[in-house]
């Protein structure tokens, strides 16, 4: 490809709609246009990456036995309705009717036009394992969607769905999948950590996402230094801590003006943080929820929500609380109405501390849970932190933040059950089919690289999934002996299977240079006036910037053998 005919409108200026250094790069190196909110237009460039990520992911689907299909993105909203996620979903479904007012949605996902598909035409045990995927546009009407490709409307994503005939099968196919995935995002040029994690809008259990480790990421993780443990921090599990044993004492209200806080009403009665217990009030399909959790702690909504079966779980406001007899900033478990309290473990191992009275300015002190007030649901409740003992082996755990570029899932029999997807066993009788799904996110993945793999100068692709291996670049086009050289360069390399740039175009060499480093070429092939006079072809590498200078002769040699380090 010749600069002066490639279409990457490089731009000098950062836009200001761009927060994080993957969107700033990809619309200053030309890779990508806004068309809408979270919507984008990828261009040459751009295209070149994601068609190299998309060859990785199909190579290494087809190699444990995946399948390649493809799937209308316009889905009706009866399969929707049969598993219940039509109304579950929410507000990210785009939602649209046909001009005879037939319900339809834009494809966030596709397990229940998968698991139809497979009902209709699986019968027999003898049909199974299957593992079908396909590579398309996805569509998420995001609330905000934001950081360019990161959070977008509509993105690429690679789902794989894989059917057996019980759970021993599912464990084997989710293994394939979780050794795939390493595999993909290891020649992808990637450092990533898969962690335990929570399936979410999905379902099923068991599930581990594939993290990119970045300072940008949006998912904080935990990690642990003396064994492989990591997770999610919604995922992370934690192991109650005990308090010391202390006899227990009379319960007593007590005033506390103005200690809306736990470091208020802490400071207030002279105790720690961790003598008090923390209450937090959610509004869920189930009613109203009291989250406690020792008063130096967080609350993990997530581990809240799955605690108690709830579809949707929020805030509650003044006048839920006030419904149910309390007050904001002064709740506690004593007392109330028409409350599921959830206590974490820990609070449970907790005496003599504080709780809220639910009347303004008061608490209850020496509260002894069990004695004073009987949760209806004991859990993990709590938010993992950095030092927090790991789950396994008790070590210190550390966190990272990461960006989620892939999720692989245990489903069960939690689709096919609701859309009775089942085949004969080898006696005739009828069986469920255990499912498992399996994405990633291709575009997605693109960003995660170049917020992995930037400096000060712009994107240092990995050599695997750069748009181009190497650019030359005549330094002054006038001089015909550095034309002609580059031009012959430029042919070789190309016939040689290098997929180079010959920058051809009319500007200086440094307007050349900053958008080689700009857009990330991961190999500089400059030809000045030494390639010339002296037979020697300058050879940079993108990452690291080790110079290298070869005689033209054996410029094509040397150019593959460095694209085989990187």
């Amino acid at each position: 490809m010749r600069a002066s005919q490639l279409y990457a409108p490089t731009l000098r200026e950062t836009p200001a709609e761009a927060e994080v250094i993957s969107h700033q790069l990809m619309l200053r190196a030309g890779f990508i246009r806004k068309a809408a909110g979270g919507i984008y237009n990828y261009l040459p460039l751009a295209w070149r990456v994601l068609k190299k990520i998309e060859k990785i992911v199909r190579e290494e689907m087809d190699a444990k036995g995946g399948q390649e299909l493809l799937m209308p993105i316009v889905l009706p909203a009866e399969m929707w309705q049969e598993t219940g996620r039509w109304d579950v979903y929410g507000d990210e479904m785009f939602r649209l009717k046909d001009r005879h007012g037939r319900d339809f949605c834009l494809g966030p996902t596709h397990e229940e036009m998968v698991t139809t598909l497979i009902r209709d035409e699986v019968r027999s045990y003898r049909q199974l394992p299957l593992m079908l995927y396909q590579i398309q546009n996805k569509f998420r009407d995001e609330i905000r969607p934001r950081f360019g490709l990161m959070r977008g409307r509509e993105f690429i994503m690679k789902d794989l769905y894989s059917f057996d005939r019980d759970e021993a099968g599912l464990d084997e196919s989710y293994n394939k999948m979780y050794d795939a995935y390493s595999r993909v995002f290891t020649r992808c040029g990637l450092t990533f950590r898969p962690v335990e994690a929570d399936p979410g809008a999905i379902g099923g259990k068991g599930s581990h996402e594939f993290m990119v480790i970045a300072d940008s990421g949006e998912a904080a993780i935990v990690y642990c230094g003396g064994c492989d443990y990591a997770a999610n921090v919604e995922k992370a599990e934690l192991h109650p801590l005990e308090a010391p044993a202390e006899a227990p004492a009379e319960l007593v209200l007590k005033d506390t003006p103005g200690t809306k806080t736990i470091a208020a009403v802490a400071e207030f009665l002279g105790l720690p943080a961790a003598k008090t217990v923390k209450t937090l009030a959610y509004l869920t399909d189930k009613g109203l929820v009291f989250a406690l959790v020792r008063g130096d702690h967080d609350v993990n909504e997530i581990k809240v929500q799955n605690a108690v079966g709830a579809i949707f779980l929020q805030m509650a406001d003044e006048a839920s609380l006030a419904a149910a007899g309390t007050s904001p900033g002064f709740m506690g478990p004593i007392g109330v109405k028409d409350v599921i309290v959830v206590a974490d473990a820990t609070v449970m191992k907790m005496y003599n501390t504080v709780v809220g009275a639910n009347e303004p300015d008061r608490h209850y002190v020496n509260v002894n849970p069990g004695r004073d007030f009987k949760p209806a649901v004991v859990a993990d409740i709590r938010l993992i932190r950095e030092g927090d003992p790991c789950p396994r082996c008790g070590e210190p755990v550390k966190t990272a933040r990461g960006i989620e570029v892939g999720q692989v899932f245990k489903l069960y029999t939690k689709y096919s059950k609701a859309l009775n997807a089942t085949y004969l066993d080898e006696n005739g009788q009828e069986q469920t089919i255990v499912m498992g799904t399996y994405g990633i996110g291709v575009t997605r993945t693109m960003a995660a690289a170049i917020e992995q793999n930037n400096d000060a100068n712009g994107i240092i692709w990995p050599a695997a999934i750069a748009p181009f291996h190497a650019a030359v670049i005549p330094v002054n086009n006038a001089d015909q002996g550095q034309r002609e050289l580059a031009e012959k360069l430029y042919a070789e390399l190309a016939a040689a299977g290098v997929e180079v740039v010959l920058d051809d175009r009319d500007e200086r060499a440094g307007v050349k240079f900053k958008d080689a480093d700009l857009i990330g070429y991961p190999l500089k092939v400059t030809i000045g006036a030494k390639a010339v006079s002296e037979n020697k072809v300058e050879v940079k590498t993108r990452r690291g910037g080790e110079v290298h200078f070869f005689p033209a002769e054996e410029a094509v040699e040397g150019i593959k053998a460095l694209l085989a380090k990187l």
